[in-house]
């Protein structure tokens, strides 16, 4: 897959999932949207603002490593690069509890109603789709950024990935929906 293309499909299928998502919640009740499954998981609005403040975080790192690289990255940029990786949240042993790190600011004794979850996690969603679209993808192949579980990647791969962390969520609240 070419740089190019690969952008502009992680871009537009960040945009199809979520609203995938908030098409599947239409109809459900404010009680719904904060009702628990069980003691120490998250209700679907804790789900959707963890997605938005995961994203906020990312795209802070992204713009700082942006800016960090970039002459490196300008000195490469006719270098080959990957723009796939693999997805690390579906492997059996990675560590799927850290949530926590990137703990939503709503809870069910601090709602929101949906309709600012989804404007909210839209509008983060605008702000990556800000920042990937205003730069040249044989650039982004040649910032890289490390993570401690998922190890070295560039910024076209943390954008897969982060598509990755927010699709394992999507399941978690259709499983969420399907228990109501």
């Amino acid at each position: 897959m070419q740089a190019t293309s690969a952008v502009a499909e992680y871009l537009g299928l960040m945009d199809r999932e979520r609203e995938a998502c908030f098409a599947s919640l239409e109809g459900i009740s404010h009680e719904q949207i904060w009702w628990r499954p069980a003691d120490g998981e998250w209700s679907i609005g804790e789900t959707l603002d963890h997605l938005r403040v995961f994203t906020a975080s990312m795209v802070w790192i992204f713009r700082i490593t942006w800016s960090m690289e970039l002459p490196w990255a300008k000195l490469r940029r006719h270098r080959p690069y990957e723009v796939e990786i693999e997805n690390h949240y579906a492997r059996p042993d990675f560590p799927m509890n850290v949530g926590w790190i990137w703990a939503p600011k709503h809870r069910p004794d601090k709602p929101l109603p949906l309709s600012a979850l989804k404007g909210r996690l839209s509008d983060i969603h605008q702000q990556a789709r800000m920042f990937y679209a205003g730069r040249e993808p044989d650039l982004l192949g040649h910032v890289s950024l490390y993570d401690p579980v998922m190890g070295w990647m560039n910024l076209v791969q943390a954008l897969r990935l982060g598509i990755y962390h927010d699709e394992l969520h999507y399941e978690v609240i259709a499983r969420s929906l399907s228990e109501l």
